[in-house]
């Protein structure tokens, strides 16, 4: 499992539902900043892979199969999807509007398959396209929203905790957070994931690396001399903590929280603040019939964050707490999934899912 995120490269080895490896190594924006493109960091990334392999003695030969994290495709349905050269270059020219680390692991999953075989997967990509009619619009004729999610942890945690409380996934209305270096909250009602911030976009609350939704007029007024690459970047790499701070090591931020220091406090609340603002407008999307409001991603470690939330939004539904994720595991059983035959995976169509209104 090679799972590439804006802020770490997490690495995973299974052998069928146990994992025998994993590995997360934590990337500082600092370090990533240095590269033009996120394309660019494919080879630095694949080094942490190497170093993975040689520091645990592990021979991929004979392998079954390779996942990789899939990224800015254009926009599909849920599911399991066999890596080809079409997927590939279309994450690589980012189709779907997605510039985030993940479009790198289709690629270094390639990059494996090459040397060792197998076959080769993506599992729900941040471009999972769910959403309804209404939260496809915006204020501007042809202009509509996109995806940009981390659908794969979104998803599995939906599905982990409809199971927890005994029931399926496609009979429940789940508000689920994924708040880590990146923060996606989404509505998902009976099976589908109807609305959305555009995380991978820049849209929704601030967070570790993406500066969040502003007024356009402050955009207009801070990018006068027009450099619109350093817009792309603080969309998804040098935006929120890492703009105030210089890094997006949140436990760096937080040291700083708890030792006082007004303005950290004062950055780090207003995270949570729109945090909590964008749960509830997903509450509303689920016209309030909402069964439960999932937390999950590394930021939940933090206790004053939970807390918070929970004194803002459990009037509205159970807050559950999903500490880190559960996408390896979720990669690695759809991957078996396919391989006992239990599923078929589908081929990447080349298009988009929804390409506008007939009327």
């Amino acid at each position: 499992m090679v799972n590439p995120g804006s802020t770490s490269t997490k690495l995973s080895l299974f052998e069928n539902e146990s994992c025998l490896f994993t590995t997360d190594v934590f990337h500082d924006s600092s370090v990533l900043k240095q590269f033009p493109t996120i394309n660019d960091q494919l080879d630095y990334r694949m080094d942490v892979v190497k170093q993975f392999l040689t520091d645990n003695h592990i021979d991929l030969t004979g392998i079954d199969a390779i996942v990789g994290r899939g990224g800015g495709c254009f926009p599909i349905v849920s599911g399991i999807y066999q890596i080809d050269d079409r997927l590939i270059q279309d994450t690589k020219a980012s189709r779907g509007g997605v510039n985030h680390a993940s479009m790198l692991g289709v690629q270094m999953a390639e990059l494996l398959y090459r040397h060792y075989g197998g076959q080769m997967f993506m599992i729900d990509p941040p471009v999972v396209d769910e959403l309804s009619d209404l939260a496809r619009m915006t204020g501007v004729d042809g202009i509509y929203r996109k995806t940009g999610t981390h659908a794969l942890n979104l998803k599995a945690t939906a599905r982990k905790h409809a199971a927890v409380i005994g029931r399926k996934y496609e009979d429940c209305n789940f508000i689920v957070c994924h708040i880590d270096g990146g923060i996606s909250i989404t509505a998902h009602q009976k099976g589908r994931m109807i609305d959305a911030n555009n995380a991978s976009g820049g849209e929704g609350p601030f967070s570790p690396t993406r500066m969040g939704s502003m007024a356009v007029t402050d955009l207009l007024r801070y990018f006068e001399t027009g450099e619109l690459d350093k817009l792309k970047s603080l969309c998804s790499q040098t935006g929120g903590l890492s703009s105030y701070f210089g890094t997006s090591n949140s436990d760096t931020v937080h040291k700083m929280v708890e030792e006082g220091d007004p303005r950290a406090r004062r950055v780090w609340n207003a995270m949570i603040y729109q945090i909590n603002k964008w749960i509830g407008a997903m509450s509303t999307v689920l016209k309030g019939n909402v069964d439960g409001i999932l937390l999950t991603g590394g930021l939940v470690r933090f206790s004053d964050m939970v807390a918070q939330i929970q004194e803002c939004c459990e009037w509205i539904a159970p807050v559950t707490v999903y500490v880190g994720e559960f996408e390896q595991e979720a990669m690695a059983q759809g991957a078996l999934r396919v391989l006992r035959g239990e599923e078929k995976a589908m081929r990447y169509p080349g298009k988009p899912v929804w390409n506008g209104f007939e009327d």
